[in-house]
């Protein structure tokens, strides 16, 4: 019989109630108890759900405090020194000191460095490899979850394991770089031990997740897998190996051939090669198909879907099996709770739960024939013709923009406006500013609540917001920053705050997904042509500007990272979409310079993460990505200074087309990894102006004037001083007001030591 199964299920609850645990923990306000009975409680509604659903198999493991790599290194026992972890079991809060640099015990110590999930809006923590180091079972969460889940689904309980050349792949060198391969046969035995101690508590199946075979891998990972499959061979235990992302391409050879009993493939993103996969694989290997899109929010076609799967299901019998394309940790809960979606709009949507359908009707429709799932097949017709002929979808006036795209280039280059900017701001040298956002205080998230509820009316709203803005702005001017920025209290979210100004985006009350660790996003649903109706923040921006006399920035999230850290539609290619973001970006940039804003600022942290995971595809992403950014920005006048804002990436391979985009300033994500990412930006002999930050927003931990000064010093032994600027890593939206008050003021006193010291 077909098997219908799933990959992974989001972790945080349909309420969040995972994140709320865990801030509270954090916090102080419940004990360590308290956690574990919540999470108690999810893993076993998640479970059951699953179980009445209908699926065969059901992941273990899935379930993470953070995350699922960083669940992995405590699982092997890889605790950077610093921690102090005497071995054994990891403890909870040495876990969380590696996530966040502090937990409710235990000294403070640097947070493990965070960086983006191939190519998700999803963040890891990213293992730290030394050549000398050693591993060893050191987490019972995997086993006592196993535990668990067996005794409410039994048999259907599948573990659910990061593989070990994933791991290392995902780890980075300490120190001196090595080859992280040397460290795989220490690795391996670790891996052989787990999967013994799964199989002897009943596991029949264990799913193994190598990602990176998406991934252009040399030649010598490519043979390590060989090595290290023929290795993890246990008696009486199958292991399920797990591509998602991306297709096989040159690698398919090698996950047909490796020792494991099943391939999952991801037939979304790599429709063209699935074919060629069940050629290759032998006939004795299970196959799933991950035909369901695990990673956006549209029905599925099952028409379609079965169309693909049928000849399929005739080659291989039972041993197909269907499944989404990836965890399902990257699309929200469940849409049945979504009370305020239009009824068309909502017909077209499927969340996890949704997903989970999708997946057991095609399994039914396999197993059975398509008469025993007429019904639902008809609806998804139903549905999937309703928003075909919408006419909600197209705009004819975005359309005939879209093929008449304006001038991507400013008037003159960046030396040449450098000395207009220079002489309009008169800022300092090493000058100081925050990256826009700042403490979300629980009467700012009431207030906003009450407007948009109809509680409060939108004078009172207006006079509130304006309060807090005038409020940032004395702080900063306190603290003694250069330029300023209104610190976003109107704003929800950076990216659905636009998109709810903005035509042809529509949003959900609880479509929240992880973004890392607690935090969590509700991204918005790009459903139709984009356009903006009126301007989104000149008012917000020019009273602000109104209450100080030095430079304030205006604040706009750029078109990449709009269109990536949505739930975009798939009827039309993404470079269409993000150019109609750019357009709509465009007229408030210009709106914003008619206005007096001298600074503004356009966000693009997704611009890395947007990148395909396949280097051949890379020339075509990145041409529309950088000319849409350019579009945005490129209609304002020399002496309007252009900043954008990337964090939690690595720069090196595309630090040219980061130069491309040709803003005046750029401000990075690098405390964490003490400078390092500057290098790329020092080799290439990047020309315009640089932000490295000085602070990690994402930690408690408050770095000394002279922890600042010493990154200051390290940076500007890689750029030009005078091109410098000091700023933190990135927002302070999740901060709170005593430690912001302290961080920024250590930050402009370092800068102002600098100042002193080079003399100017």
């Amino acid at each position: 019989m077909t098997c219908a199964h799933i990959l992974g299920f989001p972790r945080i609850g349909l309420r969040r109630e995972m994140k709320q645990a865990v801030e509270a923990y954090w916090n102080g306000d419940i004990d360590r108890a308290e956690l574990q009975r919540t999470g108690t409680g999810l893993r076993r509604r998640h479970w059951q759900l699953q179980q009445d659903t209908g699926l065969d198999f059901i992941p273990v493991g899935d379930f993470s405090w953070y995350d699922h790599v960083l669940d992995t290194t405590a699982l092997l026992g890889a605790v950077p020194p610093r921690f102090e972890h005497p071995g054994g079991e990891v403890d909870l809060d040495t876990y969380f000191r590696m996530a966040r640099g502090r937990a409710p015990t235990g000294s403070p110590q640097p947070a493990c460095e965070m960086t983006k999930w191939f190519d998700t809006n999803y963040h890891y923590l990213v293992p730290e490899l030394h050549p000398d180091m050693a591993f060893a079972v050191s987490s019972a969460k995997l086993f006592d979850e196993l535990a668990e889940a067996r005794a409410i689904v039994g048999d259907k309980a599948r573990p659910v394991l990061l593989g070990p050349l994933s791991w290392l792949w995902l780890g980075k060198c300490q120190g001196e770089t090595f080859d992280k391969l040397t460290l795989l046969d220490r690795l391996l035995p670790v891996y052989g031990e787990i999967l013994q101690r799964l199989q002897t508590q009943g596991a029949a199946w264990v799913q193994i997740d190598e990602p990176i075979l998406a991934l252009d891998l040399p030649t010598a990972w490519r043979a390590a897998f060989s090595r290290a499959y023929h290795t993890l061979q246990v008696p009486g235990l199958k292991l399920l190996l797990a591509s998602y992302f991306g297709p096989l391409a040159d690698n398919l050879r090698t996950a047909c051939d490796l020792p494991v009993a099943g391939l999952h493939v991801d037939a979304v993103r790599a429709a063209g090669e699935l074919n060629l996969v069940a050629d290759w694989l032998p006939a004795h290997k299970v196959l799933s198909v991950g035909i369901i899109d695990g990673r956006n929010i549209w029905r599925t076609d099952l028409d379609r879907a079965l169309e693909i799967l049928e000849p399929l299901r005739q080659r291989r019998g039972d041993a197909l099996w269907v499944a989404p394309s990836c965890s399902l940790l990257h699309v929200p809960v469940d849409l049945a709770v979504e009370s305020k979606l239009d009824g068309e709009l909502k017909s077209w949507l499927a969340f996890a739960v949704q997903k989970i359908e999708e997946t057991v009707t095609l399994k039914r429709a396999l197993s059975e024939g398509r008469d025993a799932v007429a019904e639902v097949l008809e609806t998804s017709r139903r549905a999937l013709a309703s928003r075909r002929k919408s006419a909600r979808v197209t705009r004819p006036e975005v359309r005939e923009r879209l093929q008449n795209l304006p001038a991507d280039q400013r008037a003159n280059p960046y030396p040449v406006r450098r000395q207009a900017q220079r002489a309009r701001l008169q800022l300092p040298l090493l000058p100081t500013t925050t990256i826009g956002s700042f403490p979300q205080t629980p009467e700012i998230r009431r207030t906003r609540r009450a407007f948009k509820n109809g509680d409060i009316g939108e004078a009172e709203y207006v006079d509130f917001m304006r309060r807090q803005i005038a409020f940032v702005v004395e702080k900063q001017e306190g603290y003694g920053l250069d330029v300023l920025v209104h610190g976003e209290p109107e704003r929800n979210d950076m990216v659905e705050y636009f998109g709810e100004q903005l035509d042809g985006f529509a949003f959900t009350e609880n479509g929240w997904v992880q973004s890392y660790g607690s935090r969590c996003v509700k991204p918005p649903i790009i459903y139709g042509d984009v356009a903006r109706p009126r301007a989104m923040t000149v008012d917000w921006i020019t009273y602000a500007q109104s209450l100080t006399t030095r430079p304030m920035k205006g604040m706009l999230t750029g078109p990449v990272t709009m269109l990536q850290w949505s739930f975009v539609r798939d009827d039309q290619p993404r470079r269409d979409t993000c150019l109609q973001i750019a357009l709509a970006l465009r007229d408030e940039v210009l709106d914003l310079e008619q206005a007096g804003i001298g600074v503004i600022q356009i966000d693009e942290p997704a611009l890395r993460e947007g990148l395909p995971l396949r280097r051949g595809d890379w020339d075509a992403y990145l041409d529309w990505a950088v000319r849409s950014f350019r579009i945005a920005a490129a209609g304002v006048r020399d002496e309007t200074q252009i900043h954008t804002h990337m964090c939690y990436a690595e720069f090196n391979d595309i630090i040219e087309h980061i130069a491309a985009l040709d803003a005046d300033v750029i401000t990075i994500e690098t405390s964490r990894s003490k400078m390092e990412l500057l290098d790329a930006f020092a080799d290439f002999e990047y020309p315009n102006e640089i932000g490295p930050g000085v602070y990690d927003i994402h930690s408690p931990n408050i770095p000394t004037v002279e922890e600042m000064v010493a990154l200051l010093e390290k940076a500007a032994e890689k750029i030009p001083v005078a091109r410098l600027w000091v700023n933190p890593d990135c927002g302070l939206k999740t901060r709170r007001w005593p430690e912001v008050d302290e961080a920024l003021t250590r930050m402009v006193a370092a800068a102002r030591l600098l100042r002193e010291r080079y003399g100017i």
